[in-house]
């Protein structure tokens, strides 16, 4: 997609000074610190250079989701935006000066951690499956379900929980990946595990944000799954009897159970620098999970967030662990 490697020769790579580089990590840790609620307190547990590298990779993938989340502008011209937005990374990665400090740091981060592009593409790619216009053409497990669609524009997003996890795999699976290259392992069995992982971390969001990606027009529950109990995806917008829904939000509750194991396995193999702050992540996103349980998944009526003091306690229990 990017023609910046074939002009590679015309112009002298670029290499930001010191004082840029530090600029440029400073802008991507406020944008992690003021949106990333439950990951920066995870981040703040790793040495600068993993914290900042995070930061960089984080303030990219907002950067992502924030074009794709714009309503206010056309579904092809977000597209266009999208793919400029990361036609603009591989430039960045060629050696092409760039005055945008998300960029900078994340090709610093790239080099430094050895991060594949590719997997920076798929999380791009994740966010532009929220905006296709004719994903039969390029992603055979992303069905959308025009049948399911209500007439007030809610469409059911896929049609099986498989469907679903290709997304969640792009979106959340990868970001697992790159987490891990960040942290350091040298098991190749770590690489699974951290998918699972991160599926289970977007099935808690996908649950906690029912209501709110309802009002967006989106359902990420499965169709097979709806229909199994019965419920209509545009019950989801007004689910003024909250009860209703709980024996289909808890199915992928108990699904994201499954997946957390996997992230608890995960943890001895990674470096041993990283490890509270992986369990951190991982303990944050399991206890607002059984939060969302025990409101008998009423995610409807207010939005369940743990609060900073229950995370900085998370975080301060993980740096104890590893010195014990």
């Amino acid at each position: 997609m990017s023609s910046a490697a074939e002009q590679m020769g015309q112009f002298q790579t670029f290499s930001p000074t010191e004082s840029q580089i530090a600029v440029a990590y400073s802008v991507c840790r406020s944008i992690a610190r003021t949106s990333a609620r439950n990951f920066y307190y995870a981040f703040l547990a790793l040495p600068k250079p993993k914290r900042q590298a995070l930061c960089a990779v984080y303030a990219f993938m907002r950067k992502c989701d924030d074009i794709a989340d714009n309503e206010g502008m056309p579904i092809r011209e977000r597209r266009q935006k999208l793919y400029t937005w990361l036609d603009d990374f591989h430039r960045a990665h060629a050696g092409q000066p760039t005055d945008d400090p998300v960029l900078m740091a994340l090709t610093d981060a790239q080099r430094r951690f050895l991060i594949p592009v590719g997997w920076l593409d798929q999380l791009a790619y994740g966010t532009a499956m929220d905006i296709e216009e004719d994903p039969e053409k390029e992603l055979e497990a992303f069905r959308p379900l025009s049948e399911a669609s209500a007439p007030n524009g809610l469409t059911v997003q896929y049609k099986t929980f498989e469907d679903l996890a290709f997304y969640c795999y792009r979106v959340a699976s990868v970001v697992g990946l790159v987490c891990i290259k960040i942290f350091g392992y040298h098991e190749p069995a770590a690489e699974q595990l951290a998918e699972r992982c991160g599926l289970a971390f977007q099935l808690t969001n996908i649950i906690r944000d029912v209501k709110e990606d309802a009002a967006s027009g989106r359902v990420y529950l499965p169709q097979e799954d709806l229909a199994k109990f019965g419920i209509a995806p545009e019950e989801l917008l007004s689910a003024s009897d909250a009860a209703r829904f709980e024996p289909l939000l808890k199915l992928e509750a108990d699904r994201a159970r499954e997946y957390y194991r996997s992230g608890e396995e995960l943890i001895p193999y990674i470096d041993e620098d990283s490890q509270p702050a992986l369990w951190a992540l991982i303990t944050i996103y399991q206890r607002l999970l059984e939060k969302i349980a025990s409101r008998q998944y009423d995610v409807f009526h207010e939005k369940v967030r743990l609060a900073a003091r229950e995370k900085l306690l998370i975080l301060g229990k993980g740096v104890v662990k590893r010195l014990l």
